[in-house]
């Protein structure tokens, strides 16, 4: 039988303010255990939650960006549940009228391709603490530090149908809350989680299958790998006469396996009601156009912008678009070097993302910034330097051996353009390589061309590789064709 996948993601994403949802207890990351939960955190008797006012212009801010409806009264609930790190018994959050209503976005598929994937919804709530098990020898610690961070829960509609397409999504939404702000995006942090639900259906069948929800997934690259493994277990199941339960399950990325945590809750289990302590969210019309009037350039406008304006190709606008920090990095360096923007591209995408790569450093922990990287590129452009010369200076910048007039004076690197000097390597090189001269001579015009490819890499190598390719080739030509 021919299967299909159904996948709907919950995406949990910390909102970058500087206190709780509810109390004005510090969020930030690393805090020793404990330290930053207040009364209010913890539910003791007597206190009252007080919404922060920033978390719902947050929340409204990503619906605006992402086309959705705006709740302009939406409700907070409590829903009811038991777990250790949840001190107060239920956790806070929105049931039937959240703050972001139905809104879309389109992911790129790897053929090129794009699809519209739908929001169902968006709804703020508070974090639970986090539970300690590895240094506590076979007992369970409780961190409720994280206990009213605010979230914004993200739900997508069930319209992905592989692993690719669910890791897609995720990285676009992860690309619109930084570049809009709401959200760090520090996946090893825990601000921004995925949670996936799989199901699996016969290929043609409307009806849904029974779903496993895979918890916590704080990578791109474990929701694929998640998904994938998760559908080869279900279709087993099915195949073999037996039926997928409902539940709770956690990828283990060592194994690259799922396991069973607990069996699913309906949402009903979860008795919501709304909660007595907190009156109903208002948002007017004038506070929805204040806070589209703060939305930035978004990843798509930027994509077309550079496409369209820059004269960009779609692989590499969409490779300097994906994330906020690289675009931001590119921008910075157009004005810096008052380059071509496809120079500024291919450095941006090439030497520099192969050295934070090898590194493993984010761009915004790159040794060479972009008023630096700036200065390099105008050796180029100005012939000072040649773009295989180049490379050794950047390197050597990446070192923390200077800027690049530094090392190119310190290296002597200049660019070899006197022509005099050019004519000189020219004729040893010619002198020394009488056989080539004549299968130049011999050949025919068309194929003359490719030769000359020879004469211009022993010519680089005889000037150490500073001689201008621009004026070695051109010079080589006229000095071969001479000789016919």
């Amino acid at each position: 039988m021919e299967w299909e996948v159904v996948i709907g993601c919950e995406i949990h994403t910390q909102l970058a303010t500087q206190s709780k949802i509810f109390s004005g207890a510090a969020t930030a990351y690393g805090a020793e255990p404990n330290t930053q939960a207040c009364a209010v955190d913890l539910g003791l008797p007597g206190v009252l939650p007080v919404l922060n006012k920033e978390a719902v212009r947050m929340a409204v801010k990503f619906g605006l960006a992402v086309d959705a409806e705006i709740g302009k009264r939406s409700v907070f609930a409590r829903k009811n549940y038991f777990y250790p790190d949840l001190p107060k018994g239920y956790q806070i959050s929105q049931f039937e009228l959240p703050i972001v209503g139905k809104g879309h976005l389109e992911i790129e598929l790897e053929d090129g391709s794009t699809k519209t994937i739908g929001i169902t919804r968006a709804h703020l709530e508070e974090d639970a603490g986090k539970s300690l098990h590895e240094d506590f020898h076979g007992l369970t610690g409780i961190d409720l530090n994280r206990a009213g961070t605010p979230l914004l829960e993200i739900v997508s509609d069930p319209d992905m149908r592989s692993g690719a397409e669910a890791a897609a999504y995720m990285r676009k939404i992860h690309s619109i809350v930084t570049y809009i702000g709401i959200c760090d995006g520090n996946l090893q942090e825990g601000s921004f989680r995925c949670d996936v639900n799989i199901s699996m259906r016969p290929k043609g069948q409307a009806e849904f299958g029974t779903r496993a929800e895979i918890k916590n997934l704080n990578s791109f690259r474990y929701v694929e790998k998640a998904v994938e493994y998760e559908m080869e277990r279900q279709i087993a199941i099915l195949e073999s006469g037996g039926k997928v339960v409902q539940e709770t399950r956690l990828f283990d990325p060592d194994r690259g396996e799922t396991r069973s945590m607990r069996s699913k809750e309906e949402a009903n289990d979860y008795r919501y009601f709304p909660d007595p302590d907190l009156l109903p969210v208002i948002v007017d019309d004038d506070t929805i156009e204040a806070i589209r009037a703060t939305l930035p350039e978004l990843p798509d406008a930027k994509r077309a912008r550079y496409i369209g304006a820059l004269g960009l190709s779609e692989k590499d606008a969409g490779g300097l678009t994906a994330a906020k920090a690289t675009a931001d990095y590119f921008e910075a360096l157009l004005t810096s070097s008052g380059c071509e923007a496809k120079l500024c591209a291919n450095w941006v995408m090439g030497e520099l993302s192969a050295a934070l790569n090898k590194d493993s450093k984010s761009i915004d922990e790159s040794p060479v910034s972009a008023e630096q990287f700036g200065g390099l590129l105008k050796r180029i452009a100005d012939n000072t330097i040649s773009g295989k010369i180049a490379k050794e200076v950047f390197e050597a910048m990446w070192n923390g051996e200077g800027s690049a007039d530094e090392v190119i004076e310190k290296k002597g690197l200049k660019q070899i353009t006197d022509t005099g000097a050019i004519d000189a390597a020219i004729d040893e090189v010619i002198a020394g390589n009488p056989a080539q001269v004549e299968n130049y001579r011999n050949a025919e015009p068309e194929k003359r061309g490719k030769m000359v490819g020879f004469f211009v890499g022993q010519v680089m190598k005889a000037t150490g590789g500073k001689a201008n390719p621009g004026q070695v080739n051109q010079l080589l030509k006229a000095r071969l064709d001479a000789l016919l």
